[in-house]
């Protein structure tokens, strides 16, 4: 009698009850989005035209999926082969990452059958905005090819995965230069703003601090990333991937710490250019000065002691405490720094359905990373492309 149930058990986990109600009511959510309007669901106005679903959805997912060309860079161009058991994981969540981008900018934009009209029809290619989508559109393209083989090898199809390797090197190097395009150009973007972004986060620098911030969040992001799965889908990691896991982690923890104080110093550089030192004993400053020692500074020297001290598990937590910094800088600049003048009850702050959906979105990319990861050669090595791992 007890036969019948047992797949009912292996399907009915806490995971994917979990996960299936916060996707049924992200369905509901996206239902009500378009067929009732952008207004049914969100605290959007004149003053405010965008919201998380740009603050969060956009510019952190963007930032933090630049694992993928940090990662391909760092194994293929710089040439540390040993780094190489992260590159499809790092290729499989950038991948996602800015696949669920464009998802979000269709909730946000509505119409995503119109997605590619500024691309092929608009006269507009003097805007940021336009080199921004453009990048990503192509670059979301190139990621699809990086990760396509791993596709083939599942599957089998052999002659496909023989082509797909002959031109892995061009992608990895186009993949590059988009990606290091478009990370700066969404700071750039925010250079057209100055009476509604905050001194101390508006900069002529801005890009730069997007770029570099980029990368240390990539490689933070591939650290924390395999922490997780280590955790959760131990039993899909081969022995040598899990071997050299370490040796990614203690590697990508050094450079950050490097990137991190650098970016400290670029960042005191910039408000001395703009003379903003009167800001910092203010509110906002006080506020300015919690992101950049509490989420830059700190963290930073707790990477270097990691490395000294071999110490992978405080470079994992770290990661965590890097990403949310993104997190944090992302969103103060997109949001909380934005229209900081404006009073109150004109501020803005996301509905629940909002949140919802953005939690519907992250929701479904970890549901696609978990089902490919099971069930693709990600995290093991396929037997027949022992190179390519």
């Amino acid at each position: 009698m007890s036969q019948p149930t047992q797949p009912l058990k292996t399907v009915l986990t806490p995971f994917n009850i979990i996960c299936g109600i916060i996707l049924l009511i992200g369905g509901i959510i996206t239902i009500l989005r378009f067929t009732q309007g952008i207004g049914a669901v969100t605290n959007l106005d004149d003053n405010n035209p965008w919201g998380i679903w740009i603050g969060f959805d956009l510019l952190c997912g963007v930032a933090l999926a630049a694992g993928g060309y940090v990662t391909c860079a760092t194994c293929y161009i710089f040439g540390l082969k040993r780094f190489k058991c992260a590159v499809r994981p790092a290729i499989l969540t950038a991948f996602l990452g800015y696949a669920l981008v464009v998802l979000a900018l269709g909730y946000d934009v509505g119409r995503p059958w119109r997605l590619p009209y500024p691309i092929f029809l608009s006269q507009g290619t003097s805007s940021v905005l336009f080199e921004v989508g453009l990048c990503v559109m192509l670059y979301l393209s190139v990621l699809f090819f990086e990760f396509i083989p791993a596709a083939f090898e599942w599957l089998d199809w052999k002659r496909a995965r023989y082509i797909i390797g002959k031109v892995s090197m061009v992608l990895v190097i186009f993949g590059i230069i988009l990606s290091t395009l478009h990370q700066s150009s969404l700071g750039a973007l925010f250079l057209i703003a100055p009476s509604k972004l905050h001194p101390l986060w508006h900069s002529g620098y801005i890009a730069v601090y997007f770029f570099i911030s980029s990368i240390f969040a990539g490689m933070s992001m591939v650290i924390f990333e395999h922490m997780v799965v280590d955790r959760f889908l131990h039993d899909r990691i081969d022995e040598e991937h899990d071997i050299e896991s370490n040796n990614v982690a203690l590697g990508f923890a050094k450079a950050a710490a490097f990137l991190m104080a650098g970016y400290l110093m670029i960042q005191v550089m910039g408000i001395a250019i703009d003379n903003d030192w009167k800001y910092l004993g203010t509110r906002w400053g006080l506020w300015f000065l919690f992101e950049m020692i509490g989420f830059v500074g700190l963290p930073a020297v707790v990477y270097a002691i990691g490395v000294r001290e071999q110490n992978i598990k405080l470079i994992q937590w770290t990661s965590f405490w890097v990403v949310l910094g993104i997190v944090l800088n992302r969103l103060n600049i997109s949001l909380v720094a934005f229209n900081w003048q404006l009073p109150l009850n004109l501020r803005y702050f996301p509905s629940w359905m909002e949140i919802m959906t953005t939690v519907f979105i992250v929701t479904l990319g970890i549901v696609i990373f978990k089902f490919i990861a099971i069930r693709m050669p990600i995290l093991h090595e396929h037997p027949d492309y022992p190179d390519d791992h």
